[in-house]
């Protein structure tokens, strides 16, 4: 991919792209229509994401009732729910760049693989502490080797290796392949994470919210959850967009710069 700022104004071509599937996925390989159409985006990911998170915080924080059994030591859910959400999910992005990396090679895929890394990290590093935090009142402990703790623990140290595999060869590229890799190796994790309460016998307790079938929360709690895990989502998304511009107009000044330095020998 060329980062130069000649670049930046060229389009691709289907001769360049092959295949109609391979033609939708590069349009966006340009880094002058990307950055263009990401300026565009973020204030609608960022917007959404300061005004929900912070009503879904205020109205499950302060405004819902305490849970009969656990008390107000409940409303630490909704911090820990929506991160627990978006650790899966985001891993699930992470693995969704890296298919598009090794498949159909998409300039950008790699980058976004690398972008999202450090944000899903950060999230699921996040979950572990709140999830702690929930359940020493609740366990007597601040961790136990639960089958849903674990595996999400697993999730974190998949998130740390592909942080640190991508850059461990002086060539990108490889460096890039191997992490993929890592990445779509992981996806196994993820059912693990959903059905562990379901396949083991574990202290953490079972789904409350269910796409099919009753909810057991009360609505009190439930719309403040639901708010404040939309305004994470968003801020995810909103925090990957701006790292992933970031990380274009990096590479294209290293490019400018690299140009200008070939003129000046």
């Amino acid at each position: 991919m060329d980062f130069s700022p000649a670049a930046a104004d060229q389009t691709v071509t289907p001769q360049e792209t092959g295949a109609p599937r391979r033609r939708n996925l590069h349009r966006f390989a340009n880094p002058g229509r990307f950055l263009r159409l990401a300026a565009r985006v973020q204030p609608f990911l960022t917007a959404p994401a300061l005004i929900l998170t912070a009503a879904g915080l205020f109205w499950g924080l302060f405004l819902s009732p305490a849970d009969y059994q656990q008390g107000d030591a409940v409303r630490i859910m909704y911090i820990h729910v929506p991160c627990a959400w978006l650790a899966t999910a985001g891993y699930t992005g992470l693995a969704a760049a890296s298919f598009m990396s090794l498949v159909w090679r998409h300039p950008l895929a790699d980058m976004a693989a690398a972008e999202i890394g450090p944000v899903g990290a950060a999230v699921t590093a996040l979950c572990l502490a709140t999830g702690s935090l929930w359940g020493k009142p609740m366990w007597g402990a601040w961790w136990v080797w639960d089958a849903r703790l674990t595996s999400v623990l697993v999730l974190f140290f998949l998130y740390c290796g592909h942080i640190m595999l991508i850059r461990a060869f002086d060539d990108a590229e490889r460096g890039a392949r191997a992490g993929a890799i890592l990445a779509l190796v992981g996806v196994v994790n993820l059912p693990i994470i959903h059905f562990s309460v379901q396949w083991w016998n574990t202290l953490h307790q079972g789904n409350s919210i269910g796409i099919t079938g009753s909810n057991s929360m009360d609505g009190r709690m439930l719309w403040p959850l639901f708010l404040s895990a939309l305004g994470c989502t968003f801020g995810f998304a909103a925090i990957v967009v701006a790292r992933l511009r970031a990380a274009v107009m990096e590479r294209r000044l290293r490019g400018l710069l690299m140009a200008q330095a070939e003129r000046a020998a």
